[in-house]
């Protein structure tokens, strides 16, 4: 138990480092599979609502940002723990988190689904989600380990 207690940040980072590392290879080449969530599911939502474009390549939250963000979240994660850097762990948990939780709700509020179906009818099984869904308790777990950082920064601390 107390090597958990002492290095378990390093399972949780490495987790998170990797779904979120892996994914790149998909959001910077424009593969099939995130044209299809992104511009053909996520954009067509968006823009019923007057938000058309901000999935689209060059969007506010096109696949190319969002996977700048993961690359960011994924480096100050590893960084913090090969540092024993723990306010670069924080930083990194909160934008991972930020990050995934803009992906679960688009999973579970949006005609994405939780089982992402793709154009050829071949569907991931819920997989993308279940990544998502232990990136943000990864991070999350984080975040309470390293609490006496960002409690630190609340007022009147």
């Amino acid at each position: 138990m107390n090597w958990l207690k002492k290095n378990g940040h390093w399972l949780l980072t490495a987790y998170v480092a990797f779904v979120f590392v892996q994914s790149l290879f998909f959001k910077f080449t424009g593969s099939p599979e995130t044209v299809y969530i992104f511009e053909g599911k996520l954009d067509p939502w968006a823009a019923t609502l007057g938000f058309g474009g901000v999935f689209a390549p060059g969007g506010l939250f096109s696949a190319k940002i969002v996977g700048v963000f993961e690359l960011i979240a994924s480096v100050l994660l590893v960084a913090g723990a090969a540092l024993s850097n723990r306010v670069l762990q924080v930083l990194g948990a909160a934008l991972g988190l930020g990050v995934i939780s803009g992906a679960i709700f688009f999973h579970l509020f949006t005609p994405l689904g939780i089982a992402v179906v793709n154009t050829d009818g071949s569907s991931d099984g819920g997989e993308l989600f279940a990544l998502a869904c232990g990136v943000w308790v990864a991070c999350a777990a984080l975040l309470w380990i390293r609490r006496e950082v960002w409690m630190g920064w609340l007022p009147g601390r």
